[in-house]
């Protein structure tokens, strides 16, 4: 008899979907995000057996209920270090990590350094709305200086993370940014981050209206957002405006705004490149120092991408290549260790 042979059926966005209730507040930027993931998880040609999502603590981690696929709700900051044991473990798995500004950056900051660092294959999306959203309201790592919340009712005296920068600290080989109201930006930063092997961080500028509503209004707004965002693209000069009237040019390793409607060309500005370490570090920074000359927009895109082994990779060649060389260990000689005393 004759094998009769089935063609499997697309994915949709609704097989991502389940029947939990999602529960964030109305309004809230985690609607769009978790609209985009969904959108974007059929196209990856992975079956949803081999997705894995794993979540911490805070607003942002109830997205396992909400994703149709394998997930993990740990403990507060220790999604990193749940889904790196994970990733060791089953390494054909697709893992992502999803992680607030607070779970990831304060008492997780720990864990993300460091699996940024050993460059496992996993996609961390940081949601960054600035504000401790399921404590209600309490000043988070990424908070603005002066920020007055319930914790810090005369303003906060605290200095905030500049997320990108940190994973740069910890030698990241992918650095991206999106906004959870540019839908169409979102799918392209995501599946940037999938396709790249090893650790992509992917900062999400994320709404809270309840608790720091119009955060990142003046980058999300049609009336501001065309002078205010800057998109990067690979090999294109930095051009932004409503007209792409305006552009960035160094000056040394200072950026300096130009206006291309008063003489300036765009053949002296800079062109970027995700694999120049040094102006991704420039781009990370450039909002973060006042003193610097015009009005410089804020930056999202692929800030800097690279190429470095992953930890499961390495580690699974260094199994085979001591089973090749001496056979398979000794776990009580192994513990017993090489220095030993004898004791009269």
């Amino acid at each position: 008899m004759a094998e009769t042979l089935t063609t499997p059926v697309p994915l949709t966005a609704k097989d991502f979907t389940t029947d939990q209730e999602v529960r964030w507040c109305p309004g809230c930027g985690d609607y769009s995000i978790l609209a985009q993931v969904q959108k974007i998880m059929p196209t990856l040609g992975i079956p949803k057996e081999n997705i894995v999502i794993v979540s911490g603590i805070g607003c942002s981690s109830r997205f396992p209920y909400y994703m149709n696929t394998y997930g993990m709700h740990s403990i507060h900051g220790r999604a990193t270090a749940v889904a790196s044991g994970l990733k060791a473990a089953r390494p054909e798995l697709s893992v992502w990590v999803v992680t607030g500004d607070g779970d990831s950056l304060s008492i997780g900051g720990n864990h993300t350094i460091h699996l940024l660092r050993r460059n496992f294959d996993i996609n961390i999306l940081l949601f960054n709305n600035q504000i401790y959203g399921l404590t209600k309201g309490q000043y988070s790592p990424t908070s603005e200086e002066n920020k007055i919340t319930k914790s810090t009712p005369f303003g906060s005296i605290d200095h905030p993370f500049n997320p990108l920068a940190l994973a740069m600290g910890a030698d990241a080989s992918f650095i991206a940014r999106t906004m959870d109201r540019d839908p169409k930006h979102i799918q392209a930063m995501l599946l940037r981050s999938q396709a790249h092997k090893g650790a992509s961080f992917l900062e999400i500028y994320q709404n809270c209206n309840i608790f720091n509503d119009g955060a990142f209004e003046i980058f999300t707004e049609k009336s501001s957002k065309a002078d205010e965002v800057l998109f990067l693209e690979q090999g294109k000069p930095l051009v932004f405006g409503a007209t792409n009237n305006k552009g960035i040019k160094l000056d040394g390793f200072k950026p300096v705004l130009v206006n291309l409607e008063e003489g300036a060309s765009t053949d002296d500005l800079w062109i970027h490149d995700e694999r120049d370490f040094y102006k991704a570090q420039i781009l990370i920074r450039m909002f973060d120092d006042p003193k610097l000359a015009g009005h410089l927009p804020r930056p999202f895109g692929v800030f800097y991408e690279t190429e470095r082994a992953c930890y499961e990779d390495s580690m699974q060649l260094q199994i085979e290549d001591i089973i090749a060389k001496k056979g398979k260990g000794d776990l009580d000689k192994l513990l017993r260790g090489n220095e030993t005393w004898t004791i009269s």
